[in-house]
């Protein structure tokens, strides 16, 4: 039997309370990003992988804020704990791996498109195991074009994030890329909704309805407290806000972005000790 869906049982709050956290997830984590390049070689590592997690935290939140707006008539709806937690692990290692291609190996041409291939397909992957997580008595059915616009959706727009992230400086710049992070997560999930389907066993006398606060509440704590925690560590961190490398001898470090920011910054304490490189003879302090 044909279920009947409602993805907005509580209007445009869910929707809206949803972009906001992929919004918040993709702002820490791709600021992140941007702090990576521009520090030594053996701190990157760190800065990444605290951006992976903030991102991969943001669109997992995401999902299931939007989730609680999400009913099928007369079916109640439950979830599998370990595939919706695997869904979690699924889109930080994913994410990840986009963002370290990114970051170690600089936002342009390949890298660029890798990184952000397999970042979007890390937030279609973490939706449709998410989705598979979803118990009620029936079965879901997707329509196969809607479902590959959704994956395409995800990919351009993660791919697009993570060029600003990598390529830009500034704060309003990062501001912009967190909303087409927010973009890509959202899209793909309404997106993916419209290609749901769902077919009931037999006729329920149960009162379905979206999924209690309580069922979904627990499951939302530990994300959203980390990406509290990672937003600590943006705010009490004045470069991540200024954009600005630090002042400091660096490493040779891989990647377009990186290399220009080492070239920058091995210039700076020559100029403060005093001692001019003689290759930079015809340049004086005032015209830097």
């Amino acid at each position: 039997m044909q279920g009947t869906v409602d993805g907005f049982s509580y209007g445009a709050v869910t929707p809206l309370v949803a972009y906001l956290m992929a919004c918040l997830g993709g702002a820490l984590g791709l600021r992140c990003t941007t702090r990576s390049l521009l520090v030594t070689h053996s701190r990157r590592p760190a800065w990444l992988a605290l951006g992976s997690a903030a991102i991969g935290s943001g669109i997992w939140t995401m999902h299931f804020v939007a989730m609680m707006g999400f009913s099928i008539q007369g079916a109640p709806i439950h979830y599998d704990g370990p595939i919706t937690y695997a869904s979690l692990g699924l889109a930080i290692v994913m994410v990840g791996v986009g963002i370290f291609i990114v970051g170690y190996r600089g936002a342009t041409g390949t890298p660029l498109f890798t990184g952000g291939t397999i970042t979007g397909l890390g937030v279609a992957s973490m939706h449709y195991l998410g989705m598979a997580g979803v118990r009620f008595h029936g079965r879901f059915t997707y329509n196969t074009i809607t479902v590959a616009a959704s994956v395409v959706i995800a990919v351009v727009a993660a791919t697009a994030a993570l060029w600003a992230a990598g390529r830009v400086r500034g704060f309003l710049w990062s501001v912009g890329a967190s909303l087409v992070m927010g973009l890509a997560v959202s899209g793909m999930h309404y997106t993916g909704m419209a290609a749901l389907g769902v077919h009931l066993d037999g006729v329920s006398h149960a009162t379905g309805g979206a999924p209690e606060a309580s069922v979904l509440a627990p499951m939302l704590i530990g994300p959203l407290a980390f990406l509290l925690l990672a937003g600590v560590v943006v705010i009490f961190d004045p470069l991540m806000v200024t954009g600005r490398p630090e002042w400091t001898p660096v490493e040779d470090k891989p990647g377009v972005p990186a290399a220009a920011v080492a070239s920058h910054t091995g210039r700076r304490p020559a100029l403060h000790g005093g001692h001019q490189p003689e290759h930079h003879g015809q340049r004086t302090p005032q015209n830097r």
